[in-house]
């Protein structure tokens, strides 16, 4: 009888304590929670550039192209880009600058280093992963990784 007093003791749920998200303004970013990085299990740096890929489409959610970018886009750009072990971004290299357009080299280099932390490379330590910006004239943009094609 002790026994099933006890588990009915256990399975008894605790009672609600609002969360600090709870209370916050709907829509707004839990700064806490933006500050941990979850971790990669990617092992190499081709796995890892699916993960970053993600972790900034789910950041930017309003400035992803939806559908098939159209034939002519308004700029390319290759980047590299240096994630340390605590995923803080310690570097970032153009193999590929779309130098006409020098107002979308300081935009992708802001949303990257804005979308820090990313997530850990757990099995790697550290990661150099490379991606390609494909940049609509209407400032929307898809990455090579998750592109959905071209028309």
């Amino acid at each position: 009888m002790a026994l099933v007093a006890a588990i009915v003791a256990a399975c008894k749920s605790a009672p609600d304590v609002p969360r600090p998200q709870d209370s916050a303004t709907p829509g707004a970013v839990d700064e806490a929670a933006r500050g941990q990085a979850r971790a990669s299990a990617a092992t190499t740096p081709r796995a890892y550039r699916h993960d970053a890929a993600s972790h900034i489409y789910g950041l930017n959610t309003q400035r992803i192209y939806k559908g098939k970018l159209p034939p002519l886009l308004h700029a390319i750009g290759v980047l590299e880009v240096d994630v340390d072990r605590g995923g803080r971004v310690t570097a970032l290299r153009w193999m590929r600058a779309p130098r006409h357009a020098p107002d979308v080299i300081a935009e992708i280099e802001r949303t990257v280093r804005a979308a820090a932390p990313f997530p850990v490379p757990a099995r790697m330590q550290r990661v150099t992963y490379t991606d390609t910006w494909l940049w609509d004239k209407s400032g929307r943009f898809q990455l090579d990784t998750l592109t959905e094609g071209q028309l």
